[in-house]
């Protein structure tokens, strides 16, 4: 899409629904989510749970995609395969999804951390979480994309963390990428003017050490070049007036995780 497509009210309610759908697979996500379980696992049961609720994955077979999520352990940074990795203790592992409902889209992902994990993990986790809400803070009517950018980019630097250049974030809702592109890097005051009826993708993704990445032969993994881990956390947000309307929520998997301690 070449221009940027501004919402209605009544647009922005659909893209809620997608992405409350999205919000409540990832939920259905954490109840499984365990040592021992594969990532194939994961995505049957989320492909089943967006069907059932009358909308349709929006990964899948997206530009050759075969599935319905994206699940990237560890040192991967977005777009891993499902397949036969046992998950296990200590692992961090990015879940992003996808739907759409009424020709609408919703997108929002979500780093769960296995277990146990290292200080520096915990910390990659919070910094990332961290820099999403500051990100949020920043998709209000006046602001600029580079006002995004910085939010994210200056907490994670600041934490001695790096940020992913080659991906960004993007508008979302009539189709699953749309302008504007929403990088995690930036400068304050600069880049596209947001306006009511923009909703966006805003989705950090974070190294614990270098910035720069390797894709994989398969056209889609893509992974820290040092091997070092990831995080990955997003939601679909509607630019207003005053404060953002986070269109997804967390609030779904919170519970549940709270409910398996």
């Amino acid at each position: 899409m070449s221009k940027i497509y501004y919402k209605s009210p009544e647009e922005i309610e659909l893209i809620r629904e997608s992405s409350l759908i999205v919000s409540k697979t990832l939920a259905e996500v954490a109840r499984i989510i365990e040592p021992g379980v594969t990532t194939k696992a994961l995505n049957t049961l989320a492909e089943t749970y967006i069907q059932d609720h009358g909308a349709i994955p929006a990964f899948l077979n997206y530009n050759g995609f075969p599935y319905s999520l994206c699940i990237s352990p560890n040192e991967q940074i977005v777009h891993g395969f499902p397949g036969d990795y046992v998950i296990q203790e200590g692992d961090l592992i990015s879940v992003d999804c996808g739907v759409i409902k009424n020709s609408f889209f919703g997108d929002s992902a979500y780093t769960f951390q296995i277990g146990e994990i290292s200080s520096e993990q915990q910390k990659l986790i919070d910094v990332t979480q961290e820099c999403l809400k500051r990100a949020i803070d920043k998709a209000v009517v006046g602001s600029r994309i580079g006002d995004i950018g910085f939010a994210v980019q200056s907490l994670a630097e600041d934490n001695g963390f790096s940020v992913v250049r080659e991906l960004v974030g993007h508008g979302v809702g009539v189709e699953l990428h749309e302008k504007p592109e929403v990088p995690n890097y930036g400068r304050r005051g600069h880049g596209m003017k947001l306006e009511e009826g923009m909703v966006i993708a805003i989705e950090p993704m974070i190294n614990a050490g270098t910035a720069n990445v390797k894709f994989w032969s398969d056209g889609w993994t893509v992974t820290s070049r040092d091997n070092r881990p990831s995080a990955h956390f997003e939601h679909t947000v509607a630019v207003k007036k005053g404060k953002a309307d986070v269109l997804s929520t967390f609030s779904f998997i919170e519970e549940v995780l709270k409910e398996k301690r």
